[in-house]
């Protein structure tokens, strides 16, 4: 399992790096901001873009005007994510792997999360980076209550299977430029 995910990794990263494209992250965030327009006002997070991932920025922009956005912050290896308040233009430092993290560490629990990922599959599986921390952090919300987990991501990125394990969680919708695939609808 872990050979054909890190290979799966491998290929996802470049299908990502070729995919990126700011025309078509603006259009998967028009898309994005439809998808979560019945749930504004709602605690959420998103995540700072790092390399080619696509930029959830403009609509978390949109979600912080109207109620509470965090982004994850790493407190440790093998815990779950925990989410720090960020508004736009708040002063942001280097965190953990190379994510900005607000200064200010004001925790806040998201009720909806817009995900990043390397790969996904129809059935809601999503392949990160291999650290199990938003499979943990879901396991976790979700055990608290309902949680809305909308994976976001270029078309490209989309493969025919993402191996899973029994810790994987799956997602609830995936937005990318080209639609949005609700799991189970």
């Amino acid at each position: 399992m872990k050979d054909r995910k890190a290979a799966l990794r491998a290929e996802a990263l470049a299908r990502r790096a070729a995919a990126h494209d700011a025309a078509r992250g603006a259009v998967a965030v028009a898309r994005l901001l439809s998808v979560l327009a019945p749930e504004l006002g709602r605690p959420a997070s998103g995540y700072m873009p790092m390399r080619d991932e696509i930029d959830p920025l403009p609509a978390m922009a949109a979600l912080a005007a109207l109620g509470q956005v965090g982004v994850p912050v790493i407190v440790a290896r093998g815990a779950a994510l925990v989410f720090h308040r960020w508004t736009p233009g708040c002063p942001m430092r280097p965190g953990p792997f190379g994510a900005a993290v607000p200064v200010e560490g004001q925790e806040m629990r998201p009720e909806l999360l817009i995900v990043p990922l390397l790969a996904f599959d129809r059935s809601g599986a999503r392949l990160g980076y291999g650290g199990g921390f938003y499979d943990r952090t879901l396991a976790r919300l979700r055990a608290d209550g309902p949680v809305l987990a909308v994976g976001f991501a270029y078309a490209a990125q989309e493969v025919a299977h993402v191996p899973v394990e029994p810790t994987d969680q799956h997602l609830d919708v995936i937005v990318t430029e080209a639609e949005t695939i609700r799991i189970g609808a």
